[in-house]
């Protein structure tokens, strides 16, 4: 309870730090220019964040010192200057930007509707029912991964919502908090970039200029190797029963009933709400779907949907920020009265959990208010031009090797600044303009190149916005989340490496590009079915 204080205590003092600053630091600095804009030290901040973050265990602290070091780059060493970056444009930049506000309105609803649905016992009821009918670990796995393909509308409502459902079922089965957390995060951003019909899709369609985006779009999927491999790679780990890393001892204490390792419980008191009630299993269900179906009629309206305007051009066109947020209101609405008109819950107990919900998000809140101010500094100091003055350079005289370049440039990138979407509009339009008049099958092949490596960087990236909403939908510490999901992303993004260069061989060959799925589907069951033999991986039995 005094760490959620502490926390909830910081975020009010940032808030109000905000609110001041926005009179104090009214200088007008459009014109200034650092001197090491758009060159590699662009990329310092975030990159020493994240190191941090690693070595320390300690994810606030390491947020703060790279946005710092960002200030202080970016001004220049002066003090002033630094402290009117870092304030004026960094946290109120990132607090007062309406996207963002959107999402955080999104957690906070999203955490009320969680502290509802377990303060009525729904949580429980359903995982008692999950455990009639889920009664292995694998099956737990399998179910967490199915629902994860199955909500691919945005990944951010992918990770809160399969959490909240999920994560009575795996805590039955003693599957640990981190190994919920990469099931989660691995069915978010993987699976919506490759759903024609997601926030991801939406935004990849606007980079492609002068071509059909959305046909571009569909045309990329098969060669999106990083999502279709990572799939593949969820599905063989937890039916072969294989971990490695250091999620091999999570999991092997979840098995012993340590689901944290660590110790850190920062949602037992969430999570024990509602366990002497004696709800049913509709009382997690219907407020689960009413969610679902209000989150995709809130991002078709902001598309324009009810306006005549088709249904996928609505939700390409959609603004999943004001979709989630109003989408998550109208939930927590028709949750209240479903529980008060039912009598499962009194009006001053819905009411409690207003504020439960919001203390229940404070540590996501604070990492991703953070996070935002970080990528603020990266991008006042030119991180996105000196990336792109690299990718000019290099676009020309090898294609065959092109795409695997991408691919890294693209895990880079979007590792060091926490975005996925600011990579895809970098590198997407690089790539139209070396490959749309020369080669249009390179240019799909480039493209799948550019989107899977911001998905894995962004995977991999302690700052990223769905990494730090996966620890939060699995209600797992940050720092282990991250540290035992990068070996596992590690070993798709080299299989998918890999993959590319054959796809680039086979293109530039026989016209064939396509051929390297297959070939990669082989390497990565064939690198898990290694990784077992050798005895690196480690197998956890307590079905």
């Amino acid at each position: 309870m005094k760490r959620r204080n502490k926390g909830l205590m910081l975020l009010v003092t940032l808030l109000l730090i905000t609110l001041f600053s926005t009179t104090v630091f009214a200088a007008d600095e459009a014109e200034y220019v650092p001197k090491l804009f758009g060159t590699f030290w662009a990329l310092i901040p975030p990159l020493v964040a994240i190191v941090l973050a690693l070595i320390t265990k300690e994810v606030y602290s390491s947020l703060f010192i790279g946005i710092v070091i960002g200030g202080v780059l970016y001004a220049g060493g002066s003090f002033e200057k630094t402290l009117t970056h870092v304030l004026s444009d960094g946290i109120v930049g990132s607090l007062s930007d309406s996207y963002n506000v959107g999402i955080l309105v999104f957690l906070v609803v999203l955490g009320t509707i969680v502290a509802l649905m377990n303060k009525a016992g729904g949580s429980a009821a359903f995982g008692e029912w999950a455990s009639k009918h889920i009664k292995t670990r694998v099956g737990a796995q399998l179910a967490t991964i199915a629902l994860g393909c199955l909500i691919f509308v945005d990944d951010y409502f992918n990770c809160l919502t399969v959490g909240s459902v999920m994560r009575p079922v795996t805590d039955r089965h003693n599957v640990s908090r981190a190994k919920l957390a990469y099931l989660i995060d691995a069915t978010a951003a993987p699976v919506c970039i490759i759903a024609p019909i997601s926030s991801w899709a939406a935004a990849v369609t606007g980079f492609v200029k002068g071509e059909d985006g959305f046909v571009v779009f569909i045309k990329s999927i098969p060669y999106n190797y990083y999502a279709l491999l990572t799939i593949v790679m969820m599905i063989t780990i937890v039916v072969m029963k294989v971990d490695f890393g250091s999620m091999a001892k999570h999991e092997a204490n979840a098995a012993k009933g340590d689901l944290f390792t660590t110790g850190k419980k920062i949602y037992e008191e969430i999570d024990n709400e509602g366990k002497e009630k004696k709800g049913k299993v509709c009382d997690l269900v219907v407020p689960v779907i009413t969610l679902i179906i209000c989150c995709i009629i809130g991002m078709i309206y902001t598309g324009g949907f009810f306006s005549g305007t088709d249904f996928v051009t609505a939700f390409s066109n959609s603004d999943a920020s004001v979709g989630l947020a109003l989408g998550s209101i109208f939930a927590l609405v028709i949750t209240l009265v479903f529980y008060v008109v039912r009598r499962i819950l009194p009006f001053n107990e819905c009411m409690d959990c207003l504020p439960e919900g919001f203390k229940a998000m404070v540590p996501a809140i604070l990492i991703l208010t953070f996070a935002w101010t970080l990528k603020n500094m990266t991008s006042s100091l030119g991180a996105a031009e000196f990336v792109e003055v690299i990718m000019k350079n290099s676009a020309e005289g090898f294609a065959i090797f092109l795409p695997a370049v991408i691919f890294v440039v693209g895990c880079g990138l979007a590792f060091a600044t926490g975005t996925s979407w600011g990579t895809f509009g970098i590198l997407i339009p690089i790539v139209v303009q070396a490959f749309q008049k020369t080669d249009p099958a390179m240019m799909i092949i480039a493209i799948s190149a550019c989107m899977a490596g911001a998905v894995c960087g962004d995977h991999c990236s302690p700052i990223s916005d769905t990494t730090i909403m996966s620890s939060a939908g699995a209600q797992c510490e940050h720092t282990n989340h991250v540290s035992t999901q990068i070996p596992y992303a590690v070993t798709v993004a080299v299989v998918s490496f890999i993959t590319y260069i054959i796809s680039g061989a086979l293109q530039k060959a026989a016209g064939i590009g396509w051929a390297a799925l297959p070939i990669g589907i082989i390497l990565m069951i064939g690198t898990i079915v290694g990784i077992k033999v050798l005895g690196s991986g480690k197998e956890v039995v307590n079905d």
